[in-house]
């Protein structure tokens, strides 16, 4: 996947020296891979989707319907927060190793502090962090790269309307072509003729 200036622009942060704000690493307009605050910036923005998602306890949610881009068009129907939290939660256990898993589901899942994170996991302060910092990068790549349906940008996840799916032919309806408007009428009626 080709990343461009318009996609991380907006997600670097203003003070990082690596990609000096523009999202791009070293800066350059010609590179098309981000930089690491974009990729942890993508973390952040789904991980605080998926909290507020957990944070609505076990509420019903509402069910969205959806056109199915198949050829039938077939209305189908989904929880869309409960696919998302299972979709962050899967992806994340799939897409890191054993040590980086414990590392997310002590810290992130679980809500642990650093300091019962490293006495858990038998690790320093600085390994702690280092490992938090990795995961976030590999999983905001991840969230985005994902195919066929990535997790970030959120608004996609969440109100996808199945424009990226292989194009059809659009109906062609009949245009009927509305008439051109009458002439403008005299405001004074012609006189009649005296017989």
């Amino acid at each position: 996947m080709d990343w461009t200036r318009s996609d991380t622009i907006g997600l670097a942060t203003a003070q990082c020296t690596s990609c000096r704000g523009l999202g791009l690493k070293g800066g350059h307009a010609d590179s098309t891979q981000p930089c690491n605050c974009v990729l942890r910036a993508i973390f952040r923005a789904c991980f605080a989707r998926f909290r507020s998602i957990v944070a609505g306890g076990g509420s019903m949610t509402r069910v969205s319907l959806e056109a199915n881009p198949g050829r039938e068009r077939k209305t189908i129907w989904g929880r869309k927060d409960e696919e998302f939290a299972a979709d962050f939660t899967l992806v994340s256990e799939r897409s890191l190793d054993e040590f980086e898993h414990k590392v997310f589901r002590y810290h992130f899942l679980l809500g642990a502090d650093w300091r019962l994170c490293c006495r858990r996991l038998g690790v320093d302060r600085g390994t702690f962090f280092h490992s938090v910092y990795r995961i976030q990068q590999r999983l905001g790549r991840v969230y985005r790269e994902l195919q066929p349906y990535a997790l970030y940008p959120l608004e996609d996840y969440f109100h996808a309307t199945g424009a990226h799916s292989e194009a059809r032919p659009a109906h062609v309806a009949r245009v009927i072509p509305i008439r051109p408007p009458l002439a403008p009428r005299d405001k004074q009626a012609p006189e009649r003729k005296a017989a």
